[in-house]
């Protein structure tokens, strides 16, 4: 088995990065997870744990940083996300939520075709937080619901990008 993890500080905590090799692709990430992540996987499926010096793990270090920072808004990393049709369909909406932007579970639901409460579990579901921007799914009223690494770093998480929101909102 090619599956391996690492442990990376953060700003929001240490995070549990999962690779694996992408069919194809080389190496990818196809894990993210929070300290008491909610959907956290069974650890025995992260594979040995391995050195962050792995490529893939310094470019994910690195990017986390920056985005952390202020200073990046896209992730640009090998990814396999792994899961159902639905969930994948859903995961890449998710991806092309705008820095700064949210999106509400039932706007969701309407794009990908599936039930606001089968929604909720894929988002839920979500393997790689933070770089699928999942935490920019919000209640129709606009509220923090649900954030699998718990909502004080959802609301970190939105704080970071709200000047973003607020410059877009002046152009209009």
């Amino acid at each position: 088995m090619t599956t391996r993890h690492a442990l990376l500080p953060t700003g929001v905590g240490e995070l549990t990065a999962v690779l694996d090799e992408a069919e194809g692709r080389g190496t990818a990430l196809v894990g993210l997870y929070f300290p008491g992540h909610w959907t956290l996987p069974d650890p025995e499926s992260f594979g040995p744990r391995t050195d962050a010096d792995e490529p893939v793990l310094v470019a994910l270090a690195a990017q986390l940083g920056e985005y952390l920072d202020g200073r990046r808004r896209e992730f640009d990393l090998p990814l396999d996300l792994r899961g159902g049709e639905h969930h994948r369909r859903v995961w890449e909406r998710l991806s092309r939520i705008p820095y700064g932007a949210t999106l509400t579970y039932g706007e969701l639901a309407a794009e990908s075709g599936g039930a606001a409460q089968a929604v909720g579990r894929a988002v839920g579901a979500n393997p790689v937080s933070i770089v699928v921007p999942c935490h920019r799914v919000v209640g129709a009223d606009g509220s923090l619901t649900g954030y699998a690494g718990g909502l004080e770093r959802k609301r970190h998480l939105l704080a970071l990008e709200e000047p973003a929101a607020s410059e877009r909102d002046a152009l209009f």
